[in-house]
């Protein structure tokens, strides 16, 4: 019987987002409790919400919207490859250990440990392990961090070298107690009309 790790942080008040961008905050309409005929909520939030899929648009101008990305993308076979590397630092071909077995790869750094707890000093993609892996035949990146640049980036250069070889992005996801090894990935984004990004429910089901 398979397993399902759900690899999706908790979406409430307290999940830490991006510094300055829209926190989690439902707005209650309707309430049982007070006598309404249902309760209805509002979400207010980032769309780079908890673990989420970055479009195109997100990085380059006039890119496709997350509506426009192929859902082929965010679902199939995936490895989840742990990689040891100092706070702050780029991740690399070399710091990749073992052949690459799946077109989806989750980089488990552990280096952005508390999902309501924003840390500056994250793990990062170095552009060359972007083109490593899509040369391997990689189409996804996901990373259980907040980016796959470093916190301080303007450039954005391991977006650009997504945007460049057309793989998807993954980020915010929680990796810890994953085992190394081959799953299945399903992380559908919401088909939203024109928007950079899409919270997704991030699950790995594990093979038989």
């Amino acid at each position: 019987m398979s397993r399902i790790y759900d690899i999706s942080p908790l979406i409430a008040e307290s999940l830490a987002v991006w510094p300055g961008d829209t926190p989690p905050r439902r707005e209650i309409l309707l309430e049982m409790a007070r006598g309404d005929s249902v309760t209805l909520s509002t979400l207010h939030a980032t769309v780079h919400l908890g673990a989420h899929a970055d479009a195109p648009s997100h990085y380059r101008t006039f890119a496709p919207s997350i509506d426009a990305r192929p859902l082929e993308f965010y679902l199939g076979p995936c490895q989840v490859i742990p990689v040891t590397v100092p706070p702050g630092s780029l991740i690399r071909p070399t710091d990749v250990p073992g052949p690459i077995l799946a077109e989806r790869v989750l980089l488990a750094t552990g280096s952005f440990p508390d999902p309501n707890r924003f840390n500056h000093d994250f793990a990062a993609l170095d552009p060359g392990l972007v083109e490593y892996l899509h040369a391997r035949g990689v189409r996804l990146i996901g990373v259980d961090t907040p980016s796959v640049d470093p916190f301080e980036s303007r450039e954005l250069p391991a977006h650009q070298a997504f945007f460049q070889h057309d793989l998807a992005i993954l980020e915010g996801l929680v990796l810890r107690g994953v085992p190394a090894g081959l799953y299945e990935l399903i992380a559908l984004p919401l088909r939203l009309a024109g928007y950079d990004a899409s919270p997704v429910r991030a699950i790995l089901r594990s093979l038989p």
